[in-house]
């Protein structure tokens, strides 16, 4: 009796081991089951983070090359904008004092000499099968200046002669009667003349004129400006009274400052009188040829 009682106690403890032996294992089993799961998890989440990453390095890469490129072209834009502007204003400087100093040397000498030698390459004698005058240059593209009264009647026969000795037929491109100004045109390239501004005229300043008085190619007589704003026969206060030695052949040629600026062009004198001679004023030439010619030539 007690021998039976303790196998099946025996018994009993058995079957309680293997359930408790069953449930360990379970638990282990599950334990590696959440393992594996969580460690495909922990991957999975390494993975996707390893490729934001990387996005994020391409996309840094990307703004700061797209971005550096950016400032940079900016500021290469700004800096050659400056190195123009730097330019620009050492070329004005420089030609400015360029200016100053054929200015000092004008007044300082006697004569125009260092004026005249760069000026009469850019005056013209003007015939036609009539009569004989004087232009200038007012471009380098062999625009030219003169009295309409040379030409009138012969617009189609107008030649030139150059400071060269150069004969060249010219094109007639139109005309200005009431202020008798001529526009003609060459081909070529040449040396040109730069207008003065008439409102910083004074009585009294040194001017000379270059021209053809009687056939004679390119004369110059001195003197200065005698008065500003006379009425000339069209009835316009436009003219410049100088004293400057003016002759048939002069008309049409510049009258020129000591900078070596057209402050007029030569246009009649009051006959028997003496050195009593007029000029349209530089004002007014560049409104008649920028008209004439439909286009601002002269700024």
């Amino acid at each position: 009796m007690i021998a039976t009682y303790n196998n099946d106690k025996h018994d009993s403890h058995r079957k309680h081991r293997n359930v408790l032996y069953s449930l360990v294992i379970l638990l282990v089993i599950i334990q590696i089951i959440s393992f594996s799961i969580m460690g495909l998890q922990i991957s999975k989440l390494n993975y996707k983070l390893d490729s934001d990453i990387q996005k994020s390095k391409g996309d840094l890469k990307s703004f700061t090359i797209n971005y550096t490129n950016g400032v940079v072209g900016q500021y290469d834009l700004l800096y050659q904008q400056n190195f123009k502007d730097i330019a620009g204003v050492l070329s004005k400087q420089q030609q400015d004092f360029e200016q100053q100093i054929k200015t000092i040397k004008a007044t300082t000498q006697e004569d125009f000499s260092s004026v005249i030698e760069e000026a009469v390459k850019s005056v013209v004698a003007v015939s036609t099968d009539k009569s004989i005058g004087t232009g200038f240059m007012i471009s380098p593209d062999g625009y030219i200046v003169t009295n309409y009264h040379i030409i009138s009647g012969s617009e189609n026969k107008v030649s030139i002669k150059t400071y060269d000795r150069e004969t060249i037929a010219a094109t007639f491109i139109g005309k200005d009667e009431l202020r008798d100004v001529a526009l003609l045109k060459v081909d070529g390239s040449y040396s040109s003349l730069e207008l003065a501004d008439s409102s910083s005229l004074q009585v009294g300043k040194k001017v000379i004129a270059i021209g053809n008085p009687l056939g004679l190619s390119f004369s110059v007589t001195e003197g200065i400006i005698s008065a500003l704003e006379r009425a000339g026969p069209n009835g316009l206060s436009e003219y410049i009274q100088t004293d400057v030695s003016l002759n048939p052949g002069n008309s049409g040629g510049p009258l020129i400052d000591t900078e070596g600026k057209v402050v007029g062009i030569n246009n009649f004198k009051i006959g028997g009188a003496e050195n009593l001679g007029f000029a349209l004023e530089s004002s007014s030439i560049r409104t008649s040829v920028n008209k004439i010619a439909n286009q601002t030539l002269i700024n």
